[in-house]
């Protein structure tokens, strides 16, 4: 809204974008819009990029889902990783997601990814130590 008043006052669209750090190509263009149909044309129309495949009622579902957690939906442990939700989307709505996409939806739903806080109770510190000691100090040369 600011470059319409500016060229409303007459200001050169070079100088529009210095002063609103913009490119230039960006204030031409800004300029032919505001010329074909006023400030109005440059209102605008929100963030681009593809909109979400999942209405907000299938959205709210999978929330209910994945605070099941894996292990109610055939899982056998309580891990939630990308492929998972990527199947349990397809299991329940019929939709594709790649791992990525799913990536950003959990993301955009405000999910984000998670490191144990713990080391694993199974863990056995003895049989990593040898395993370092023997199979590492050959794979390493």
């Amino acid at each position: 809204m600011q470059a319409a008043g500016l060229f409303a006052a007459g200001v050169d669209p070079v100088e529009v974008a210095g002063r609103l750090r913009v490119s230039t190509k960006s204030a031409y263009q800004w300029k032919r819009r505001w010329r074909a149909g006023g400030e109005t044309a440059l209102v605008s129309a929100g963030p681009s990029g593809v909109s979400c495949r999942l209405s907000d009622r299938q959205l709210d579902r999978l929330r209910v889902e994945l605070a099941r957690g894996p292990a109610a939906h055939g899982w056998p442990d309580q891990r939630w990783t990308l492929a998972r939700v990527t199947t349990l989307i397809g299991r329940l709505f019929h939709v594709r997601y790649t791992l990525r996409g799913t990536s950003y939806l959990l993301h955009r739903m405000g999910y984000s990814p998670q490191v144990p806080a713990r080391r694993a109770t199974e863990r056995d510190d003895q049989k990593v130590a040898a395993w370092r000691a023997e199979t590492w100090a050959k794979v390493r040369g």
